[in-house]
């Protein structure tokens, strides 16, 4: 089985305005309100491809519901900690350039930090569980490492998905995969990254850390795949780019749940490009025949 853990999820209001006036009555042309959160968006995609999985996490209040029900009524299964706070808004402005405003989100006490780590010592061995997203400062730092902990007690694999020093904590316990886009790599590093070979310099770096396979996309470009078994290039199939939110959730998605299925990488390469690409091509994320129809178009190549 499969779980995703969205520690700060979020509803993404995302409001179209033609020609933004600050200071002056805006009128929307468009708006739309999706479950957000990163976990959550790779249980979405999970579910497109027929991959059993359930997402966890905190949610609370009038908006957490909200993404409790949509959640249900895709057929997604969910198991979350009730949160006393509300599950935060993040708004999605879009006019011309798209400008972003996410919320904090609610306070995680100590008891709803202890049930969700209760709630993980039911894994068992051969589980995966993936990690995205931030941390919610009440919890501090460190609180990845926590659920990685619990996750190596219980013989589960887990998938990493954030930044800085949470990410460079993790690395240490062996995570199946780690995903940074190419900016992120050479933030984590501190470096300035401008080709592909620096790329898969550091790429291999995160490999020596602990990670077991690396993927690293570059939006239009494709994306690297690099494991013990070699460094591969896969190339990002033509369509239109509609949406940037989500694009490296489904890739995760499409690559856990396909490795998962099949225990053969280079196909879970695949399956996560086109799955990023279909999300990417999309008003919201990935469905699973959109994914099926790009999957022919990505050719691999090792480097």
């Amino acid at each position: 089985m499969i779980y995703t853990v969205t520690l700060n999820p979020s509803i993404d209001y995302i409001v179209e305005v033609e020609d933004l006036r600050l200071g002056s009555l805006n009128r929307m042309t468009r708006d739309l309100k999706l479950p957000g959160g990163k976990g959550i968006n790779v249980s979405r995609v999970l579910n497109q491809l027929k991959v059993r999985n359930t997402a966890t996490g905190f949610l609370g209040g009038f908006t957490g519901q909200f993404i409790e029900d949509w959640l249900q009524k895709e057929g997604t299964s969910s198991d979350f900690v009730p949160a006393c706070g509300d599950t935060r808004i993040n708004i999605k402005l879009k006019s011309g350039e798209e400008t972003e405003i996410n919320g904090a989100g609610p306070d995680i006490s100590m008891e709803e930090a202890d049930a969700l780590m209760n709630k993980l010592y039911n894994l068992k061995s051969g589980d995966i569980v993936i990690m995205s997203g931030s941390i919610p400062p009440s919890l501090g730092e460190s609180f990845y490492n926590k659920l990685i902990g619990v996750c190596k007690e219980q013989g589960a694999d887990f998938v990493i998905d954030t930044t800085g020093q949470a990410l460079k904590q993790a690395l240490i316990h062996g995570p199946l995969l780690v995903k940074p886009n190419h900016h992120e790599l050479a933030e984590l590093f501190g470096v300035t990254i401008s080709t592909r070979a620096e790329i898969i310099t550091y790429g291999r770096k995160l490999l020596e850390s602990g990670a077991q396979h690396v993927l690293v996309s570059m939006a239009g470009e494709g994306a690297l795949f690099i494991s013990e078994q070699g460094v591969f290039y896969a190339n990002a199939p033509a369509g239109k780019v509609k949406n940037s939110v989500g694009a490296g959730d489904s890739m995760i998605a499409g690559f856990v749940g396909t490795l998962s299925k099949t225990g053969n990488v280079l196909e879970a390469f695949r399956t996560g490009v086109a799955s990023g690409s279909a999300t990417a091509f999309s008003d919201d994320l990935a469905d699973g025949e959109l994914i099926e129809q790009l999957r022919p178009q990505i050719q691999i190549t090792q480097l």
